[in-house]
Order: structure tokens, then C-alpha cells, then sequence
């Protein structure tokens, strides 16, 4: 038998590794950055996180049609999903609500269903309530979320981007559902401190996201 030459030997190593690498990055988990303090207290910016990506199920690449069902996202999962405005872009929201579900939110309360929601995550740092007529921000709805999507809003209630200005995640949108920090840095003290050490936060690395 013809030995293989160690060239050839590196490259189908090289090979199998890529492709693994490219199955478990588009199946089962994926990581991704936080950017934005909408996510705030939950999630700050410079988290490094790994989400998820087969709790939803089987999904086929770059349709998102599920092949093997396993479980829609709940409320309170936070999730990773292919912004509607543009699908090039990774958003990451909590889910607030499903298909079939009223959503209503007063005076800053969010109500699913005609009941108070059991919101223990989300934050405000505005006193100020805004009328529904100057924005959606506070005062928001009823609306009924159509089956096959869901609701979601940042913790950062006061300062987050979400469903309440731009609408519906579709099911076949979402990523996967964020699970663990594997990376925490402040940025900001990052790019101030010779030391980058300095910058790292060691107590975050390794937390479950809740």
C-alpha cells in the first residue's frame, strides 16, 4: 500500500477539521458578541457568548425551515435571531411572548393575555412614561403575535430597540437560544489602560444566561 505523503496527510486533517468545524458551527452552537446595552443588566457590552443552536431543532442552512422539531422558544429564553429590518444583521432580545399570545403593555407594565406578565429581568432607568401617541416605548398595543413568531424586548427596557418599534421575530429567523458567557471584557476601560488584562472581567466568564 501507497503511503500517504505528509502533505496530503496535514490537508485531510486540515479538511475534516473545517468541515466539523462548519457542521457544529451551522447545527449545534455558535457564539456571538454583545455590541449594544439594550441587553442590560443581563448582558453587557463585551460578553462573549455561545448560543444554542439545536434546542430549537434541526433547521435547513439559510432557510431556517426545521427539519427535526424539538421545542418553539418560551417567554424568557433569550434568543439570538436574524434582525426582520435586515437579515444580515444578529439581534438578541428575551422573548416576552408567543403565537397566539395579546401583548399590552401600560404605563411600562407588560401584560400577556389580559395578566400582568411576571416580568423579573426587565430594568428602566427613565422615570418618564410615554404616551402611546409619542412612542411605543411605554405604552404599547394590545397586539396578538401570529403564530409562527414571537415577541421579544430587550432588559433594558428604556433604551432597547425591539418588537415594540419594528414588530414580529419569524420562527425561522431565530439562531438559537444564548446559554453561557465564554468572554467578558469592558471595552471602553479596554481602550484606556495600557494593562488589557485589567480590562477582562474574570467574574463573568463561565455564568449561564438566564
Amino acid at each position: 500500500m501507497k503511503k500517504k505523503s505528509t502533505l496530503r496527510e496535514y490537508a485531510e486533517a486540515i479538511g475534516i477539521a473545517l468541515v466539523l468545524a462548519l457542521f457544529i458551527r451551522t447545527f449545534i452552537v455558535q457564539a456571538f458578541k454583545i455590541p449594544s446595552g439594550s441587553m442590560l443588566p443581563t448582558l453587557q457590552i463585551g460578553d462573549h457568548l455561545l448560543v444554542n443552536k439545536f434546542i430549537y431543532g434541526v433547521k435547513v442552512p439559510f432557510s431556517g425551515t426545521v427539519i427535526i422539531p424539538i421545542k418553539n422558544p418560551k417567554p424568557n429564553d433569550i434568543v439570538v435571531f436574524k434582525y426582520p429590518k435586515n437579515p444580515k444583521l444578529d439581534y438578541i432580545k428575551r422573548v416576552i411572548a408567543v403565537g397566539g399570545d395579546t401583548v399590552e403593555i401600560r404605563n411600562k407594565r407588560i401584560f400577556i393575555n389580559g395578566k400582568p406578565f411576571d416580568d423579573q429581568h426587565g430594568v428602566f432607568t427613565d422615570s418618564r412614561v410615554l404616551p402611546a401617541n409619542v412612542s411605543p416605548r411605554d405604552n404599547f398595543g394590545p397586539v396578538k403575535v401570529p403564530e409562527g413568531k414571537i415577541f421579544v424586548m430587550g432588559d433594558n427596557r428604556d433604551n432597547s430597540y425591539d418588537g415594540r418599534f419594528w414588530g414580529f421575530v419569524d420562527l425561522k429567523a431565530v439562531r438559537g437560544k444564548a446559554f453561557i458567557l465564554y468572554w467578558s471584557w469592558d471595552v471602553q476601560k479596554s481602550l484606556l489602560s495600557l494593562d488589557r488584562s485589567t480590562s477582562i472581567r474574570w467574574n463573568r466568564i463561565g455564568d449561564l444566561v438566564h
